[in-house]
Parts: structure tokens; C-alpha cells; sequence
């Protein structure tokens, strides 16, 4: 059993390294997929079986858990994409003869729109730091280059000096699966990116480092810490509903749209692969036109 138990572990450690070497995963998804397997082992160690013995029926039964245990649809929704994945890459290395989720479909998924905010919350929460404080500043230039951008967090927190190109008011960002993209930047940004290099930077170093945006231990900030930076900036702003790093980068997408974008250049920005990632978007157009009819049309 021990040695089946090893060459099991060997096939999700060569796959994991697969992802790495191959498809340059970030190391937050190359986690999320060695937790999705590892929780897939344990439940499966438990019947006696591990990931080279299990069959669709085992896919079945492990769904049923998740559904037992209330998991979100999305959650579900990504660990059957792992399991997909790492079994489609045994098939295809002839690791494994037959592959057990070939006949297992995907979750259907509730279309939601992703919460946003208007254009007045985003001036509040964009004028919340405090400009004479070096790390509140830091901030204001971390949300003013988010909303300008759209970027994700991990992209934010870390950005490097040699992505910027504020003379050509744009930006390199490296995105998943190391894929490069150009966004370029509106003039508030810039300047108040530029006040921030010049004035407030110098002050949180600690040492030498490229981090555009280092923490107040001069090291670059973690996602989580970013979290709770804008989640205090909404309060000092108002902003009564819970708001993420993710709020803006939705707010940049939706107000993009809204004014009248094409979706495939709101697609490049966000660095989506796929165009029907971006789509969601469209939902929000609509639901704010029909909220401007309803308010506005003398015969709603």
C-alpha cells in the first residue's frame, strides 16, 4: 500500500512541476492545486483507493461531499477543473490507461454580477489616504494605478520600477501564466504615481528593492494586507458594503464598459484569456441602463 501511496504522491508532485515548468503558474494557483488533490487523496485514502486506482463513480461520491458540505458552486466548479487537469495530463503522459473524469460535466454556474462601485464611491474611497502620511500615500498611489489599470492584486503588490513607463503613461504587467500585457495610464495616476516615487518611497525603504510598492518593512506587500488597507480606506470613505481589492478592478471594467468600451479592449486590459470571462460585463451595462430608464424615462 506504501508504495502505491508513493507512486500516487509522484504523479501529483510530476504534475505540479508540469504546471510550473510549462505553463509558469503563479505560485498561488500552483497552491490551490496541490490543496484541491491533497483534500482528492484524503478522501480517497479513506475508501482505499488513491488518484491512480479512482474511477468516475469516486469523481461522483467526492461531489456529493462537497455538496454535502455546503461548498460554494465555485469552489466545486474549480476543484472539478483540477481534477480534469491532472487527469487529462496522466492520460496524455500514459500514466494512467482510462480517465475517470471523461464523462464527469462541469457544475453549472449562477451567472452573478460582480459587485462594483459607482463613480462618486470610487472619488471617495480614491480621496480617503492621507497625502502627508508616506505610507497613506503609498496607498493613494496603489489605488489610483487600480482603478487606472484594472490590474488583479497579485499584480499590484508586485509590481516592479522597471514595469513602469510613466513618460509613455503606461505599464507592463505580468499576468497569469507569465503572459505579458501593456495598460496604459490617465493622467491622475501618473501624477500622483510620480508625487509618490518622488516624495513618499524614499521614506518606507528599508534597503534596496524594486518593489514599486514595499511595505512598511520595506519588503513587498502581501495580498492580504493590501485587503485590509482598502477595506479601512472604505470606511474612512463611507463605503458601507463590503469592498475587496477586486471591487475596483470590477469598477474599472464596469465603468469602461458603461461608457461605451469595446469588450475585447476591456478583455486585453484585464488580461482575460477569454473573452466570455469578460462578457459578465455586458450584464452590467445592461442592468445600468435599465436603471437609468427606470429613473429618468417619464413612463417607466
Amino acid at each position: 500500500m506504501a508504495v502505491k501511496d508513493a507512486a500516487a504522491h509522484r504523479f501529483v508532485e510530476q504534475f505540479l512541476d508540469m504546471l510550473w515548468l510549462e505553463q509558469g503558474l503563479s505560485d498561488n494557483t500552483l497552491a490551490a492545486y496541490r490543496s484541491d488533490l491533497a483534500k482528492f487523496r484524503e478522501f480517497l485514502l479513506k475508501e482505499g483507493k488513491d488518484v491512480d486506482t479512482a474511477q468516475a463513480i469516486d469523481i461522483v461520491a467526492y461531489q456529493a461531499q462537497l455538496a454535502a458540505l455546503k461548498r460554494a458552486k465555485t469552489t466545486t466548479a474549480r476543484i472539478v477543473s483540477s481534477l480534469r487537469r491532472f487527469y487529462d495530463y496522466l492520460q496524455q503522459s500514459q500514466l494512467m490507461a482510462l480517465n475517470p473524469m471523461a464523462k464527469i460535466s462541469n457544475p453549472k454556474l449562477d451567472k452573478k454580477i460582480p459587485q462594483s462601485l459607482s463613480l462618486e464611491q470610487v472619488e471617495a474611497l480614491l480621496g480617503a489616504p492621507n497625502q502627508e502620511d508616506a505610507m497613506e500615500m503609498r496607498d493613494k498611489a496603489m489605488l489610483e494605478l487600480l482603478y487606472a489599470t484594472g490590474l488583479r492584486v497579485t499584480e499590484l503588490v508586485s509590481l516592479t520600477l522597471d514595469q513602469l513607463n510613466l513618460e509613455q503613461g503606461g505599464i507592463r504587467v505580468v499576468g497569469k501564466g507569465n503572459k505579458e500585457r501593456l495598460v496604459p495610464l490617465g493622467e491622475q495616476a501618473v501624477d500622483c504615481i510620480y508625487q509618490y516615487l518622488k516624495s513618499s518611497r524614499p521614506a518606507l525603504l528599508k534597503g534596496a528593492t524594486d518593489v514599486v510598492f514595499p511595505s512598511k518593512r520595506g519588503l513587498q506587500m502581501t495580498r492580504q494586507t493590501f485587503w485590509h488597507r482598502i477595506k479601512y480606506y472604505a470606511q474612512v470613505a463611507g463605503i458601507n458594503h463590503d469592498i475587496s481589492p477586486h471591487t475596483l478592478r470590477h469598477a474599472f471594467a464596469t465603468h469602461l464598459v458603461n461608457f461605451g468600451a469595446d469588450l475585447r479592449v476591456v478583455q486585453l486590459l484585464l488580461g482575460h484569456s477569454d473573452l466570455s470571462t469578460t462578457q459578465i460585463y455586458t450584464h452590467v451595462a445592461k442592468a445600468r441602463l435599465q436603471e437609468l430608464h427606470q429613473r429618468h424615462h417619464p413612463r417607466p
